[in-house]
């Protein structure tokens, strides 16, 4: 990862390194032919060189904040699906608005971990457990219940929530295994159930790809599917119940102070999903 970040082999990295501890007189690394791990004076020097950056752009950021300017890099992650729909528009405004900014956008549907992979905000929907983080609700986005023409043809079309428990479903890992649908009808009432099916993915466009070709039932967000339902191409069922909204939510290490950047990009978010 290293050699990757800086555009450099990893011998290079490793030579790198050893000079360093012939410099400084101690061994930094613990090297074996499968894993290399800090030593306890690796592990010190690592703190204070952390420290170090910490300090040079906190300072960085106050003076383009008196500035009134946005600098340096800004990393984010988040999910494909949210990515596509939501996220990428957002952030080209954004930069467009800020050109002294970078952007590494990180896509994933697996939660990652923000500090060992200086994550500044990810974007994540659904119910957060993690403490360690500091998170902000930014909406609450509709999802619906959909399948192709060809697979409901074939299955027949539900006209209850019972019926949901006779069909096959493509299954969003991320949300868990095994999942449960609650069912809201706009009349009032609730139903609950399990889904059942043989297909599970953690990706939300594959998840679409995968109904597209008849094979099952899905549960995705109305911005993913959106044009496929006025194409045709996928049907929305029990139209009169509706599934609970998904609260989106930016997540940030705990810092004393989130940088300018990272505020700014939180507040054009929320506007932009206002918006939506």
């Amino acid at each position: 990862m290293a050699a990757k970040e800086l555009g450099i082999t990893t011998s290079a990295v490793s030579q790198h390194i050893r000079q360093l501890e012939d410099h400084l007189g101690i061994q930094l690394l613990l090297r074996s032919t499968r894993s290399l791990s800090l030593t306890e004076a690796g592990l010190c020097f690592y703190e204070d060189c952390l420290l170090m950056i910490h300090a040079a752009e906190r300072g960085q950021q106050r003076i383009a904040a008196l500035r009134g300017e946005l600098v340096g890099e800004l990393r984010v992650a988040t999910s494909t699906e949210f990515a596509t729909h939501y996220l990428v528009p957002a952030l080209q405004s954004f930069l467009d608005e800020h050109p002294r900014i970078t952007l590494r956008l990180e896509i994933q549907d697996e939660k990652i971990d923000l500090i060992g992979q200086r994550i500044d905000l990810a974007i994540r929907g659904g119910v957060l457990a993690d403490s360690s983080y500091v998170s902000t609700r930014l909406a609450r986005l509709r999802e619906v219940l959909c399948a192709s023409p060809a697979y409901l043809a074939g299955h027949g079309t539900p006209d209850t929530p019972q019926a949901l428990s006779q069909h096959q479903w493509v299954t969003f890992t991320p949300l868990g295994n095994p999942q449960f649908v609650r069912l809201m009808h706009h009349g009032g009432g609730e139903h609950r159930l399990r889904l059942t099916g043989r297909i599970f993915t953690n990706n939300g466009m594959a998840m679409k790809e995968l109904a597209l070709a008849g094979k099952g039932i899905i549960r995705n967000l109305f911005a993913n599917v959106e044009r496929e339902l006025r194409s045709g191409e996928l049907i929305e069922i029990l139209p009169e119940w509706r599934l609970p909204e998904i609260n989106c939510y930016a997540i940030m290490p705990r810092r004393e102070i989130q940088p300018l950047k990272v505020r700014r990009l939180l507040e054009h978010m929320k506007i932009y999903l206002q918006n939506k």
